[in-house]
């Protein structure tokens, strides 16, 4: 299969009675979870994966049916949607001049690796008018779920995260790789910005960052407790909140739902649920697709990427402060 190299063009606006044409950037797990819901939507025509490895692109291309690039230049004036599924490092070198180009973006978890990288992609988007959305696909379920919406806003949240060693997401810390998805739940369910109270991490000794836990404050009232580990016994993924009438528990293990407040919530979980919860991402990429055609605002926009993304570094830093350490072992 031949591999596409660098082209420059100008970009084609879509034209609303063609398939929108999508590439991604990245051809790892995520990649090509990406690449094959793309494939799978109607009036979306896959044109290409990106990696730098030109195995990895070819072997992705040749599964998907695509074309292999190993840069994103190749894509120029070729695409009207794009998913960068890099390592979060690489996210602005790979999204801004494409979003400049005219390319809608749909970009991973976090945001990017630093704020100042984080504020390159929503400047980009927001200054040429295109679509950017973060993959904090979470956010759907909870929202189909009805806890984003609720009357009254919680007195406590905590949030439980956690799993056996993979070697999967090493990249990066684990606040960045998983935490960071409940910290984006929590800026929807709690009002008010959050400060750091106290934060911990443990490591194994040939890797760093896989154990975090913190204690957050937020600025409504609301105490939060966050703890996420890839060095686990056994998986672990729960959701406690408690509100001035009641409690509700997220088991996302063992799929239950516990809700003593007043408020209903919608099942997430068993017959009659819907998608959202079976496929989170698949619903996230449709819902991309579908805000790219109507010209909608996106669930998870690029400032709400930005914003999971500050909390989480505040987190790491709090976690590298000795004192800090030794406040929160003491606690």
């Amino acid at each position: 299969m031949q591999i596409l190299y660098a082209k420059r063009s100008m970009n084609r606006a879509p034209d609303p009675n063609k398939p929108l044409r999508a590439a991604v950037v990245g051809a790892g797990v995520f990649g090509r979870f990406h690449a094959a819901k793309y494939k799978a939507l109607p009036g979306v025509e896959l044109v290409g994966i990106v990696d730098r490895s030109s195995d990895a692109a070819v072997a992705a291309a040749k599964d998907l049916g695509c074309q292999p690039f190993v840069d994103t230049y190749g894509l120029a004036g070729e695409i009207d949607i794009v998913t960068v599924a890099t390592p979060a490092v690489a996210h602005a070198a790979a999204v801004v001049r494409l979003l400049e180009e005219g390319v809608h973006a749909y970009v991973e978890k976090p945001i990017a690796a630093s704020l100042a990288e984080a504020d390159r992609i929503v400047a980009a988007a927001e200054g040429n008018g295109r679509v950017l959305q973060v993959g904090h696909q979470e956010r759907f379920v909870f929202a189909h779920m009805g806890l984003l919406n609720r009357k009254s806003p919680p007195l406590r949240i905590e949030c439980h995260r956690a799993g056996p060693w993979s070697g999967r997401g090493t990249d990066v810390n684990v606040a960045l790789d998983l935490m960071v998805h409940d910290i984006d739940l929590v800026h929807q369910i709690a009002p008010g910005e959050a400060t750091i109270i106290s934060a911990t991490t443990r490591s194994r000794p040939d890797s760093y960052g896989d154990e975090v836990s913190a204690h957050l404050a937020m600025a409504g009232g609301c105490r939060v407790d966050l703890f996420a580990s890839r060095i686990a016994e056994a998986r672990k993924r729960f959701m406690r909140l408690e509100y001035a009438d009641g409690s509700i528990f997220v088991d996302f293990m063992a799929r239950t739902i516990e809700n003593t407040t007043s408020e209903p919530l919608t099942t997430i979980f068993g017959e009659g649920a819907g998608g959202v919860a079976a496929d989170p991402l698949g619903y996230a990429v449709g819902d991309f697709v579908r805000c790219v055609r109507e010209g909608a605002q996106p669930l998870i926009t690029g400032r709400d990427g930005r914003r999971a993304l500050a909390t989480t570094l505040a987190i790491l830093e709090a976690g590298a402060s000795p004192a800090t350490r030794d406040e929160a072992l003491a606690a």
